[in-house]
């Protein structure tokens, strides 16, 4: 799908957890408990990602109805089919980390395969368990020699608190207007020392994200 078309899709419908203007205080409160009850249960990621989304259908039936007809038009107009599969080159980029500091693909392949994970924003609870999974396999991640960055289109300071509240110890990068991100779609990239793209997660449905175990099998193979 071009970049054009995901954009405009994303622009006619605000999504954002933090602009659900029509919760009532009771509602939101519920939805941050069982956030709190998802993010703490025992299981995979995916079954904490459905456990919260089918929380949010309950306490705000619309939001769950306004995201399935987004990601149903995304759908339709082929999203995720332009971004590259496996044994295509991963696109270069080079992007600001939280201090500012130039951060490019290049030099993080040089020290072994990469998986690169896009999120929404520092606000979106979905991302928050993501990277929380994410973190809790580091260990493993790093014994397979492999690294994570993270890219999300947010300024400094939001990037540097979406960091600091995961307690991420890896690079959260800056893409401000969503360029890069745009171009690939919303996805999750496993990239080899060589550059190309080992495996990956394309949805445009950001309530599910790449399977830890997947990640894991896939720089194991980028290994």
């Amino acid at each position: 799908m071009p970049a054009n078309v995901f954009n405009s899709e994303f622009g006619k419908t605000d999504l954002r957890e933090q602009d659900m203007t029509s919760l009532s205080p009771d509602s939101a409160e519920r939805l941050k408990l069982a956030f709190q009850e998802c993010r703490d249960m025992e299981g995979t990621l995916g079954e904490q990602l459905e456990a919260y989304a089918a929380a949010g259908r309950k306490i705000f039936p619309a939001y769950g109805e306004a995201v399935d007809r987004l990601v149903a038009r995304i759908h339709e107009n082929g999203g995720g089919e332009n971004a590259p599969r496996p044994g295509d080159p991963m696109p270069p980029f080079v992007l600001p980390d939280v201090t500012g500091r130039l951060i490019d693909l290049k030099s993080l392949l040089e020290k072994g395969p990469v998986a690169v994970m896009f999120y929404r924003g520092h606000w979106c609870p979905y991302c928050r368990l993501n990277v929380r999974a994410v973190i809790q396999a580091l260990d493993q991640i790093k014994a397979l020699g492999g690294q994570v960055v993270a890219i999300m289109p947010e300024v400094q300071q939001f990037a540097e608190k979406f960091k600091s509240d995961a307690d991420a110890p890896f690079p959260v990068l800056t893409d401000l207007d969503n360029g890069y991100a745009l171009s690939l779609n919303l996805a999750t990239f496993v990239v080899g020392r060589g550059g190309l793209v080992k495996a990956r997660f394309v949805d445009p449905d950001f309530r599910k994200r790449m399977d830890i175990d997947d990640l894991i099998a896939a720089l194991q193979s980028a290994s």
